[in-house]
């Protein structure tokens, strides 16, 4: 892994939703980014007035990037790159159970 690329990885986590998850049984650091389609929802203060929303508090922090703002490419040094709906956590248990077999831990 490049460091440049690690740096980023782990800069504005706020912002990005990015973080790793290392396994305890096999070491194998598991890179996750929240992607999302770049429309966030709509929501800020309702004016009494108009009963509209004001604000764009919704854009400031997404927790997720776009596709086209992924870190996470061949190009960047990942390999074995999987998408998912939903929570990772399942797919990381699954990709790690596959790991510890072929290291023979089970």
């Amino acid at each position: 892994m490049r460091q440049d690329i690690l740096k980023r990885f782990l800069t504005n986590t706020d912002e990005t939703g990015r973080f790793l998850m290392k396994s305890r049984i096999t070491g194998i650091v598991y890179f996750v980014e929240p992607i999302y389609n770049g429309k966030t929802p709509e929501w800020g203060d309702v004016d009494p007035a108009t009963k509209k929303i004001t604000g764009n508090y919704g854009s400031k922090y997404t927790g997720a990037v776009t596709k086209k703002e992924s870190l996470i490419t061949a190009e960047n040094g990942f390999e074995n790159i999987g998408y998912f709906k939903g929570s990772p956590f399942g797919a990381i248990d699954l990709r790690d159970k596959e790991h510890q077999k072929r290291l023979g831990l089970i």
